[in-house]
């Protein structure tokens, strides 16, 4: 296992644990539905009116659209800034306004510590990885000098 230190920039950090479930998972629900759907037979399939067709799909897009969002997020140390990507909203701090970077027991995620007194999440650490997320954060303080 490298040292601490040992992180070459760029170095992406991304939750292992959520990705895994994201595509299992989410593969698995699209198998159950598709199996659903085609052992109806045709006269049940045909009482589906457009629109309960496309209340359907609509809540799958919605479906996909929550895990994807998770699954995409992401902790990225580069040579001047770190960028926080949670869900669809993207952060980039210039590294002086990084002060700390906490994992507290039990917590979901990692939280950051920012010059301006306030803290914001760093989902692609997340607390559910164990061992892996907690070498990320040490990783990260490392680079926080």
């Amino acid at each position: 296992m490298p040292a601490d230190s040992d992180v070459e920039l760029p170095h992406t950090w991304r939750p292992l644990g959520v990705r895994l479930a994201g595509a299992f998972f989410g593969g698995l629900l699209l198998v159950v539905c598709a199996v659903a759907w085609f052992t109806f037979d045709p006269e049940t399939r045909a009482k589906f009116t457009l629109f309960q067709r496309g209340t359907l799909v609509f809540l799958g897009a919605i479906a996909f659209a929550a895990g994807f969002a998770l699954v995409r997020s992401r902790v990225v140390a580069e040579g001047d800034r770190l960028v926080v990507v949670n869900g669809y909203r993207k952060r980039t701090y210039e590294w002086a306004e990084v002060l700390a970077i906490h994992l507290p027991p039990g917590a979901p995620w990692a939280v950051l510590d920012l010059a301006d007194g306030t803290s914001a999440p760093a989902m692609g650490i997340q607390g559910s990885d164990g061992g892996r997320a907690r070498l990320a954060v040490r990783q990260v303080r490392s680079l926080l000098g």
